[in-house]
């Protein structure tokens, strides 16, 4: 199953310093102009074949984030598939982090 987890939450986790993969789906010019801090782009555009790119743990803790959240949706579903047993969806996306304030970087 893929949990929703929001913006609060994940600025919870990055605080409180928690083991997890921040992995953001979108693609490499949408990374460039904003990501998240700590985050690894594994763009949906590259699997099934870029799945080698993900954490080798089945266990491991993955939060899946793109602009608004479908397209981590549907990442998240490819990886259940695969045998992902701990998935995150970031509700709202980077649209959402970013109208909260949080921080982000560029290029």
């Amino acid at each position: 199953m893929i949990k929703e987890i929001n913006v609060d939450q994940l600025m919870a986790k990055i605080t409180e310093k928690e083991k997890f993969h921040l992995i953001d789906v979108r693609e490499q010019d949408e990374w460039n102009e904003s990501h998240i801090e700590g985050a690894s782009l594994i763009p949906k555009s590259t699997l099934p074949a870029g799945l080698n790119q993900f954490p080798s743990d089945l266990d491991a803790t993955i939060i899946l984030q793109c602009r608004s959240g479908k397209r981590s949706l549907d990442v998240g579903l490819m990886l259940l598939n695969e045998g992902y047993t701990d998935l995150y969806n970031l509700e709202g996306g980077i649209l959402a982090w970013k109208e909260k304030g949080y921080p982000i970087t560029q290029g």
